[in-house]
């Protein structure tokens, strides 16, 4: 048997901890290792219980958790924590600055349990988990402050169909989605995907969204 996914749940709402340490806990494959309600005990709980996923709230007392996603899982961190935000805001402008700060995904709080569950699961496989219908919208409210003055960059290292990948994952399109628009196999779309990340050296799905924004490959 598989150990259980631990996680840790950082949310300054009493309620709101309960309720998905609830619906975590009834999980065969999931436990909870800890609970806390600011970003700087979830980062000094994270140093000492080890959890395969923190789900960050963004919006919080002492450290926030764009702050604290950057201690867990940001750029030069040792041993990075994966970490899924779970938001109120759908277009909250943090959600962007979390992405940048290393999380792995982000979901909205009134999501369903299940979609929840499926966010641990595959965030805690490794792989990244946007919304589409918040990824749709996140350019289109902070184009100006993403994308760079001086237009895209001519040295992107990435054939012509490469970028086509690319543009249709920062619109949110899941790889089945773009394989219809592409009329391609999702096997070959998951070899276009591999290949974008090798090429601009980032680490999952997640970062290749906010590259896509800032290079303003997508309008």
């Amino acid at each position: 048997m598989t150990e259980p996914v631990r996680v840790l749940i950082c949310d300054d709402q009493v309620l709101i901890r309960t309720g998905l340490a609830t619906i975590i806990d009834a999980q065969p494959d999931m436990e909870v290792a800890g609970e806390c309600g600011d970003g700087r005990t979830g980062v000094e709980l994270a140093g000492k219980v080890r959890p395969d996923v923190v789900v960050m709230d963004i919006r919080m007392p002492v450290l926030d958790g764009i702050a604290a996603t950057r201690l867990l899982a940001g750029a030069g961190v040792p041993h990075p924590v994966k970490v899924l935000v779970v938001t109120t805001f759908n277009l909250d402008e943090y959600v962007y600055e979390a992405l940048r700060a290393g999380a792995s995904g982000f979901l909205l709080k009134d999501a369903p349990p299940d979609r929840l569950l499926h966010g641990i699961r595959t965030v805690a496989a490794g792989a990244a988990l946007l919304d589409p219908d918040v990824t749709r919208q996140l350019v289109g409210r902070y184009a100006a402050r993403i994308r760079p003055t001086g237009g895209t960059d001519p040295d992107i290292p990435l054939t012509p169909r490469e970028l086509e990948v690319l543009r249709l994952i920062a619109e949110g399109l899941s790889n089945s989605e773009i394989a219809a628009s592409l009329v391609i196999s999702r096997e070959t779309v998951k070899t276009f995907v591999s290949r974008i990340l090798t090429k601009l050296g980032l680490r999952d799905r997640v970062q290749a969204v906010v590259y896509a924004y800032r290079q303003g490959l997508v309008s």
